[in-house]
Formats: C-alpha cells, sequence, structure tokens
C-alpha cells in the first residue's frame, strides 16, 4: 500500500460548529479528524449551535450582531492557534457561533485555510439552496432574496434577512482570501460552484469522502423492511417518502411493505402523525451503535430521497457497507455513487410515482439478485472510498494550498 506524501505542514488545527441536530457531516468530520490524526498533529477548535439556544444563550439581538464578528469565538479560535502552533487550519462549518471572524483572524495571522464543503455555504442563507420544496440556485448567483422569502434560515424570514446580509458582507469583506483550498465532495458540486462564478475553478477540488469499510459485511439478513436513515428535514425528502408509503399502501394493502424511519429533526411531528395514519409506517427515533447496526444488517434496501442537491450522501456508503440496495433521488453527487440497475435504483427527487415504481420493483426482484445488487454497492464501496486514497489526495490539495500558489 502506499502511503500518502510527507506533508511541510505537520499541525492542523480543526475547526468545526456542530449542528443542532447530529448528521452525517459531524460523523465525516470525526473520521476525518481520526484520518488526518495519523499524519498531522490535529486541535480542534469546536463551537456548538446549542450555545445559542437555552437560558445561557446570548439574547437575540447579542447573537445578530455576532453573526457577522464573533469576537468571543475569534478569541477562542486564536487561543487554540497559539496553544497548537498549527501551520494551517481545516474548516467545515462554522456557522452561527464561530462566525466569520474566523476568516478574518486566519487573514491576519497569514493562516492558510482549507474549506470544506459539505454543503453550500458560504452562499446560501440556508446552506441548502432549497426552500419550501424548490431548488433555490439563485444564491450561487448572489441572489438571496428567495431563501430570505421563503425563511430558508431557521424558519424565519427576519433571521434569513441577516445572514444573507452578513454572507454579503463576508464576500465583500475580502476575508474568503484565507482560504487557499476549496474542497468539494462530489464533481456535481464543484461544477456548480465553477459555473456559477462564485470561485475561482483553480482553487476548487473534489474529494469524495472516504470510509473505513468492515472487513467482511456481517451475514445479510432480509426483514423485508425499507430503511431511512437520516435528519428529519425537508431537504432529505422525509414528505415525499411517507407519501410514497400512503400511495403503497392504498395500492397494496395487507402487502405493504415496512418502512422504518430512523432519525430525528423539525419534521418529527409530521413522522408521527402519518405513523399514526399509516401502519405500514414505523418511527425509530435516533440510533446508533448496535441499534443501527441491526437496523442496517435487517433491511431490505436503504431509502435516500433526498430534493436538494444532495451533495454527496453518506448514508449511501452505510447502506453499502452492508450490502444493501440503495433507492435514491438522481439528485447531486448522488448520482455519481448509485448506479442505477447496477447498486440501487434511482427515481427524480420528489417523485412520489417513480419512489412508488421503485419500491415496486425492489419487491418484485428475487431475494438471490437483491443480494447481487448488495455486492455491487460494496466493490464500490471498495474501490471507490478508500481512506489512504482520500489521504494522499488531501496531502496534495493541503500542500499546494500552503505553498503559496
Amino acid at each position: 500500500m502506499v502511503s500518502p506524501p510527507p506533508s511541510p505542514c505537520r499541525g492542523l488545527l480543526h475547526v468545526f460548529n456542530r449542528y443542532l441536530f447530529k448528521g452525517g457531516e459531524e460523523m465525516i468530520v470525526d473520521k476525518i479528524h481520526a484520518d488526518l490524526s495519523t499524519l498531522h498533529d490535529m486541535t480542534w477548535c469546536r463551537f456548538d449551535s446549542t450555545e445559542w439556544t437555552g437560558e445561557q444563550a446570548p439574547s437575540p439581538w447579542r447573537q445578530a450582531t455576532r453573526l457577522f464578528y464573533n469576537q468571543e469565538a475569534r478569541g477562542r479560535f486564536e487561543t487554540a492557534l497559539d496553544t497548537s502552533g498549527a501551520g494551517a487550519a481545516v474548516f467545515h462549518n462554522i456557522h452561527p457561533v464561530g462566525s466569520p471572524s474566523l476568516y478574518h483572524a486566519a487573514m491576519k495571522r497569514g493562516l492558510p485555510v482549507v474549506q470544506f464543503l459539505h454543503n453550500f455555504r458560504p452562499f446560501s442563507v440556508g446552506g441548502t439552496l432549497h426552500a419550501n420544496g424548490k431548488l433555490m440556485p439563485d444564491a450561487l448567483y448572489g441572489s438571496h432574496w428567495r431563501e430570505v422569502r421563503a425563511g430558508a434560515w431557521q424558519n424565519s424570514v427576519v433571521k434569513s434577512a441577516l445572514f444573507s446580509l452578513m454572507l454579503k458582507a463576508l464576500h465583500h469583506s475580502g476575508w474568503l482570501q484565507s482560504v487557499k483550498a476549496w474542497i468539494a465532495v462530489s464533481d456535481f458540486m464543484r461544477q456548480k460552484i465553477i459555473d456559477a462564478g462564485a470561485l475561482p475553478a483553480a482553487r476548487v477540488h473534489t474529494l469524495r469522502h472516504a470510509w473505513n469499510a468492515m472487513p467482511q459485511p456481517p451475514v445479510v439478513e432480509d426483514a423485508g423492511y425499507y430503511l431511512f436513515l437520516g435528519r428529519l428535514v425537508e431537504t432529505k425528502g422525509v414528505i415525499p417518502l411517507l407519501d410514497t408509503w400512503d400511495a403503497l399502501r392504498a395500492q397494496l394493502g395487507k402487502n405493504t411493505p415496512l418502512l422504518h424511519i430512523a432519525g430525528e429533526g423539525p419534521l418529527d411531528d409530521a413522522v408521527q402523525q402519518r405513523v399514526r395514519s399509516n401502519p405500514y409506517i414505523g418511527q425509530l427515533g435516533h440510533i446508533s451503535g448496535e441499534t443501527k447496526r441491526e437496523a442496517l444488517r435487517r433491511c431490505r434496501a436503504v431509502i435516500v430521497p433526498s430534493t436538494w442537491w444532495e451533495p454527496l450522501g453518506l448514508v449511501v456508503y452505510e447502506a453499502y457497507d452492508y450490502a444493501k440496495p440503495v433507492l435514491a433521488a438522481r439528485s447531486g453527487g448522488l448520482g455519481e455513487i448509485v448506479q442505477h440497475d447496477v447498486t440501487g435504483l434511482q427515481h427524480e427527487p420528489g417523485d412520489v410515482p417513480g419512489l412508488v415504481n421503485d419500491v415496486l420493483a425492489m419487491e418484485a426482484t428475487p431475494g438471490t439478485s437483491r443480494l447481487v445488487i448488495g455486492r455491487a454497492g460494496r466493490q464500490w464501496l471498495l474501490r471507490e472510498a478508500s481512506t489512504q486514497a482520500w489521504l494522499r489526495r488531501f496531502e496534495e490539495i493541503l500542500s499546494e494550498a500552503t505553498s503559496g500558489s
């Protein structure tokens, strides 16, 4: 096995603002930290969105003023930098607590930043270019009006307007010059950003996530249910998924397969209402550890019905690791990792009849053929998601970012 080339930059400051609801990004950020720790002295600089909730949270006015420049967050960042002696920083999400003050501090210090793009920030108010069931790519071209009107950030027009002003100010500040390399997690995402002229092409790189696959998948079991695993938010296609199961029940009656929904988020109440009205839908809540492993091991297939431009779709990796077929929307980076009729099936985003047909097709597929599909997904994962290959490519990007080119 070929080792990654040595990097002149040994110490890295790793920066991440956790979301209110844990999802795939947080999981992959933890993996990136662990992987980079094999080559670099890694130091965390973490913020948490829960810092701005509850009784100890800053007042709404203080949150509004700190959204653009949080002096306290900058102090935490600089303390971590001084303590670590890091020669570069790796950024993920920095909003809302971290704030653009981190870019300013990096620029003042001459600290090169490598910025991962797990979604469409820092261009989109909601980070997804999506609100009210509609794609809103205008934000890539600098127009946030539709997102603001839809309350794309925290379901608030006022908060969305403030976030829009913050993004406008950030892009006019020059502070993003501290970012020497932008890493998109799919070719789809990189191309959309470049086509919009949002970033210079030479500084935007594609690096799909790596995955530590199990040496051997567990014994495959098919208990006949379909599994949704993710945050319960609009962009993940939760409502079209629920509508699909209502349509399946109307068509199949007592022969309707079971749908297990695992996750938490703002649409929790909507899922609970459907669970009460449709006996073929079950809600598992947030699952992890052995419960999650069993849910994956025993499902018939994993469903990923995202309606936004999904940058990649880490849940597909999880399904492949367990040699399970994937029924996915033909959305964003999902089209790069789910191969129709090979590792799963694809439908158009939000297309309820299309997803109904895919479920019916999977139901009609013999068990032996479903095994073949699942194994093809696992072979893709082993071939395309090597951690060593990921590290080699990251080191090339980091070397370029820190060389002054």
